[in-house]
């Protein structure tokens, strides 16, 4: 398994797909998605070899990521590629849902058996002023058609002080009857969003007291789950979990690398520069070359972001990797 100098082993791998996004998120695209980048997205047969070598070097799940990855005609098909890799057992998702009541079911024919669904707020004024646009209906809708089809369904609601932080029971009601699991995501800053962060940044520790007073108990960490916490309620089918960038140790429990939809490996949401691995994706013959490389480049990975510090790193967006 591929180890970093800190001792910590992964196993799971953030493929971004495509930058583009068709919403207009507050915290990430405002003003909508500008295409800056004149390379072409990773083809489905380059995305096979990448995952095949990452496979061989003991990543056993991916995460399919944008932007929005259903901006890709071709996702079923993408899906189905990285799937396929022998010693992958789990491909996610991670959607605005836009698309995914009709694609729910292809997807999952194709080997996708998880599915992150942003959700930002349950009230469709708030929805439609955090993304864009008004479609919180659809997306619940595509939640549940997941939930019918057997996948491993997860709501992620970025956490925003003053716009949805009073939502916190209405989310817990809507885990109750499903079996889901609500994810509460901290506010991360970047290079494009300094101002909002400053004015919406809410500590999703805040929520811990409110949920310990509702009955809800803290869970083991599952395998290859990294730095979330999990609560569950014995009353309540779904769970709720909290994803806190600023805790203490937080990048203790990392086992994730990602690349972005060109082909380039970030060490870190975080970290300053990339490195393009595209060079060795064009023939399938050269995987042991590309884990090298990629061998080579992981002990380089620090300990730990630096946002305490007021190190972002060089992404202007989440949309450019996949969050």
């Amino acid at each position: 398994m591929l180890t970093d100098s800190h001792g910590r082993r992964f196993e799971y791998l953030r493929l971004s797909v495509d930058d583009a996004c068709n919403f207009r998120c507050l915290y990430c695209l405002p003003k909508g998605f500008v295409k800056t980048d004149e390379e072409p997205p990773l083809s489905v047969e380059e995305a096979r070899r990448l995952v095949t070598a990452f496979a061989a070097m003991g990543f056993w799940k991916v995460r399919l990521t944008g932007g929005e990855p259903t901006t890709r005609q071709d996702i079923v098909e993408l899906a189905s590629a990285v799937a396929s890799v022998e010693g992958i057992r789990k491909v996610a998702l991670s959607t605005n849902g836009y698309r995914l009541k009709e694609l729910a079911a292809p997807l999952s024919r194709a080997g996708v058996s998880a599915v992150n669904v942003s959700v930002d707020s349950l009230i469709p004024e708030r929805f439609a002023e955090i993304t864009g646009h008004n479609r919180l209906h659809d997306a619940l809708k595509a939640v549940d058609e997941c939930i019918d089809l057997g996948l491993d369904a997860k709501v992620n609601v970025v956490l925003l002080k003053d716009k949805n932080d009073d939502e916190l029971a209405a989310f817990m009601e809507y885990a109750k009857p499903r079996k889901i699991s609500v994810r509460f995501i901290e506010l991360m800053p970047t290079a494009d969003n300094a101002d909002f962060f400053a004015e919406r940044h809410l500590k999703s520790a805040a929520i811990v007291p409110p949920l310990l007073a509702a009955g809800w108990t803290e869970r083991e960490r599952a395998p290859g789950s990294g730095p979330a916490r999990v609560f569950g309620h014995p009353q309540y089918k779904g769970t709720l979990g909290l994803i806190a960038p600023y805790e203490k140790n937080f990048c203790d429990h990392c086992n994730r690398l990602r690349v972005t939809s060109r082909g380039r490996l970030r060490l870190c949401l975080f970290a300053e520069g990339e490195f393009s691995l595209r060079p060795w994706l064009q023939r399938d013959e050269q995987s042991r070359e590309l884990q090298k490389v990629v061998t080579d480049l992981v002990v380089k990975k620090e300990i730990s972001h630096y946002l305490d510090q007021g190190r972002l790193g060089d992404t202007k967006h989440f949309a450019s990797m996949g969050g």
